[in-house]
């Protein structure tokens, strides 16, 4: 057994041994408890053990999905998983039909991979779960030969040995096609109700640190492993996945947070980003709450007759990690579009109150696709109703105007999907023209309006920018959610749904002086979250380390998006797309000179990137440092990657290869190398000026700091020269109206100066009423105000500090490090307003700073 290891290592242990046994689905049953600030109830298990082949070399093949092709007969190719015995030929048979993992080489033998990791001290199997910050109050072997509804996959198996026959019946189970996925989730959720088997003896279990350990007695291979488990639980209030805090209105609600530590203190499962899953999950809660789930179908709460609360049943059949699961209740309002600007389709029904809860229409994933329904055996309800299918409406950037942008919205040919069997949406030809996927947005009472003039308004354009962009959107919904004013950053992307901070909010509606406001923050937010859709969820780092596949490609494709959602003329694009790379290049230059040079290396596993131990195990490195949480290294060190690979192949030659690469990876996992082998390949006279995958490594992703040959200086400053006099005919310059990327670089430029006085601080505001600028704006002034001692707008400060939270960090350090008593106390009336709601790695930094 592993220890706990050291208590100060700021690296993440994924503890979880995928490597020799993988959950296939997951069912989650749970009861939120407002009033005590806990989650109850369990998790059902249904686990596969992972064969291993070796070719020639000697060489390790892992995979669970030998049953999983599409292809008749795809049974018979699992008894090697309940025997133990190879079944090669089989393998070998169905490597060119449907979808699958890889084939295996028809003279490799099969075993399967054992580790001391996994093996207790008497010998016997251990199945590891990443886990913390739960109470675990029982674990049980589920025995699924006495539901009803499995009776057919029991005559297929009735003259096995008992243990046996469950083994063999779950394992036609996880290896139906994808084209049963209904009968599939629907008996998923009856065995995860089935009695405990206590005839095939106790299953023993115990806890640490970071994991739950569950094995059974004389048990020593994960083939004869059960099958299916069922977990029962309850979460702590102190849990680090999840956050129980007060919305905007001051009411309770509760959250997946984007924890460092991911959902381990929500559910135990397996957290190596390479143990994908599907899951079902029920949730009851009170009546005045909204269950809102990266699932997707959308709900169609029930009540429950027993204990009163509102169920909420949600699905996925896209493999994902157990990372992005993402859970969200509270009394959340839907906001509801103006008739003439609805971004759903006319016939969707009008939202009713239920409960006190806006009513959920039903925007069905799949054309004749239903709800999965979740009934279990005793259960008080018989499953999810169905609901029609809901189609958007085709608003968003039209052709009318040239852009000038080489995207095409065209359906691309021959899709090949190279992922594990499911139903996916690249192979789905309605979906190649779907623009604007059905979408809902939610917020606070306090917050509706804003978030129906700010995103709802600009939601439509943005996914249909994006669809013009990248192609196909890769999940079938979307919902946008305002989380509380503790929220860590602006924003997180989840499989269908997105929570947003409410600080990108402020630019909603008209500005100070009568025009319509900049809703650049707000556009380009939305966009980086969207951009996500393809680059972190359906396609996914293989190693956590290599965050730079995720944000880095989202930050750089937010500008692209959020260029053609704006119908922007070519000079247009590119005067923003050379401001933004400015203000970046600031950024990230002050970042390298003040964060540790270990923190700045985009694959800080180097040669290493991608490997773990024989049973799966690893560690994410500085995953746990605080400081990394608020670093933004990855986002804009990719993104000046990306922009100098763009430089070199041309800018919509980059996007084109995007689509490629998405219509090839997409619900995979990949290395950077992956990417930049498939780049070199496809434009091989990279090679010839000397670009190979080692110089690239050793320039930009093994090293700290940023290659010398790079660097952005002020748009067109070489070109036309300090003091150029305006020619004859020029448009006259109103610096009044400054866009609010020109306004954060005019005041980064001031606060280079050494000395403003407070009457020019004043001149400022009052000429561009810094103070109602959108948070990025706000944020400067901030700074302004704070070097400068201008007492006269600590309320500005203080403000800030409240409302923003997700960007004031940086704010707390500024007042302490200026010695001056007064702001020092107004940093600590800040975090005492503020502390009981603070994010948990902030309030820790800020406490640092101040303590």
């Amino acid at each position: 057994m592993e220890p706990d290891g050291d208590q100060d290592t700021d690296d993440l242990p994924l503890r979880a041994n995928a490597n020799q046994i993988r959950v296939r689905h997951y069912v989650l049953d749970l009861t939120v408890q407002l009033h005590n600030k806990v989650i109850a109830g369990s998790i059902a298990l249904f686990l596969e053990p992972v064969v291993e082949a070796t070719d020639g070399a000697g060489v390790g093949l892992r995979q669970t999905d030998m049953a999983r092709s599409p292809c008749e007969g795809y049974m018979d190719s699992s008894e090697a998983l309940v025997s133990g015995e190879s079944t090669v030929n089989e393998s070998a048979s169905m490597s060119n039909c449907g979808t699958r993992a890889g084939p295996i080489p028809e003279t490799s033998p099969l075993s399967v991979g054992t580790s001391l990791e996994s093996t207790s001290d008497d010998g016997d199997f251990t199945l590891v779960l990443d886990c913390c910050d739960l109470d675990i109050l029982q674990v049980e072997e589920l025995d699924v030969t006495s539901v009803p509804s499995m009776s057919n996959l029991l005559e297929e198996v009735r003259d096995r040995h008992p243990r046996d026959r469950s083994a063999a019946m779950l394992q036609r189970l996880v290896s139906m096609p994808s084209a049963h996925w209904r009968r599939q989730h629907q008996l998923f959720s009856e065995c995860s109700g089935a009695p405990g088997n206590p005839e095939a003896g106790p299953v023993e279990f115990h806890t640490d640190r970071w994991s739950l350990r569950v094995k059974k007695r004389g048990i020593t291979s994960p083939v004869n492993f059960p099958r299916g488990l069922r977990v029962s639980y309850e979460t702590r209030p102190a849990g680090r996945s999840i956050r129980w805090t007060q919305d905007q209105d001051k009411r309770v609600c509760v959250y997946t947070a984007g924890s460092p530590i991911n959902n381990r203190a929500l559910f135990p499962c397996q957290e190596p980003p390479v143990a994908m899953s599907t899951w079902q999950a029920r949730v009851r809660a009170p009546g005045e709450c909204v269950v809102l789930m990266s699932g997707e179908n959308v709900a169609l709460p029930i009540k429950d007759g027993e204990t009163g609360l509102l169920i909420w049943d949600y699905y996925v059949t896209m493999p994902m990690p157990a990372s992005t699961f993402t859970l969200a209740v509270g009394c959340w309002r839907r906001a509801i579009a103006e008739p003439h600007t609805a971004s759903w389709s006319a016939g969707e029904a009008p939202v009713s109150e239920y409960s006190g809860v806006p009513a959920n229409t039903d925007a069905e994933p799949r054309a004749g696709s239903q709800t999965g329904p979740m009934s279990r055996p005793g259960s008080s309800t018989s499953g999810v109703p169905t609901g029609r299918s809901s189609s958007p409406s085709e608003t968003g950037p039209e052709s009318g105007r040239h852009t000038g942008t080489c995207h095409s919205a065209a359906v691309d040919g021959g899709v090949s999907c190279s992922h594990s069997d499911y139903p996916c949406r690249f192979n789905e030809r309605s979906a190649w023209t779907q623009r604007v996927v059905p979408h809902r947005v939610f917020a606070p009472a306090c917050l509706l309006q804003k978030a129906r003039l700010g995103v709802l308004a600009l939601l439509p354009q943005c996914l249909a920018a994006a669809h013009a962009v990248l192609g196909v959107h890769p999940f079938p919904r979307l919902d946008v959610l305002i989380v509380p004013e503790g929220f860590s950053s602006l924003g997180m992307a989840s499989p269908h749904i997105i929570f947003l901070s409410q600080s990108v909010l402020d630019v909603a509606g008209a500005d100070p002086a009568g025009g319509v406001a900049d809703r650049s923050v707000l556009g380009s937010r939305l966009c980086h979250e969207l951009a996500h859709s393809w680059f972190g969820l359906a396609i996914g780092a293989r190693d956590w380390t290599e965050e730079w596949i995720s944000e880095g490609f989202a930050t750089y494709l937010e500008d692209v998006i959020w260029a053609k959602a704006q119908e922007l003329l070519p000079v247009e694009m590119e005067e923003q797309a050379q401001l933004k790379a400015l203000l970046r290049w600031r950024r990230l230059s002050d970042e390298l000179q003040h964060s540790q040079e270990e923190l700045q290396i985009l694959r800080p596993n180097m040669e290493k990137t991608g490997e773990v131990s024989d049973c799966g195990a690893s560690l994410v490195k500085h995953a746990l440092n605080p400081d990394k949480t608020f670093m933004q290294v990855h986002y804009l060190k990719g993104y000046f990657l990306l922009t100098f690979l763009a430089s070199e192949v041309g800018e919509c030659q980059l996007i084109h290869f995007f689509r490629q690469f998405v219509m090839k990876y997409h619900g995979q996992l990949i290395l950077s190398q992956d990417f930049l082998q498939m780049l070199l390949d496809t434009f091989p006279d990279m090679l010839k000026r000397g670009l190979t995958l080692t110089a690239i490594y050793a320039d930009w992703m093994d090293r700290p700091g940023i290659p010398k040959v790079v660097k952005w200086t002020l748009p067109d400053q070489g070109r036309k020269g300090r003091g150029r006099k305006r020619r004859r005919g020029e448009p006259k310059v109103n610096y009044r109206e400054l866009t609010s990327d020109r306004l954060v670089l005019l005041l980064e430029l001031l606060l280079e100066e050494e000395v403003l006085s407070s009457s020019t601080l004043r001149s400022l505001n009052t000429t561009y009423h810094l103070h109602t600028q959108d948070a990025e704006v706000r944020h400067r002034w901030c700074e302004l105000v704070v070097k400068h001692g201008h007492s006269q707008a600590y309320q500005d400060v203080q403000h800030f500090l409240v409302h923003d939270q997700a960007m004031g960090v940086y704010l707390y350090g500024e007042l302490m490090v200026q010695e001056k008593a007064d702001q020092q106390a107004l940093a600590r009336r800040c975090l005492s307003l503020v502390q009981e709601e603070m994010d948990q790695s902030a309030r820790r930094v800020v406490e640092e700073m101040i303590l």
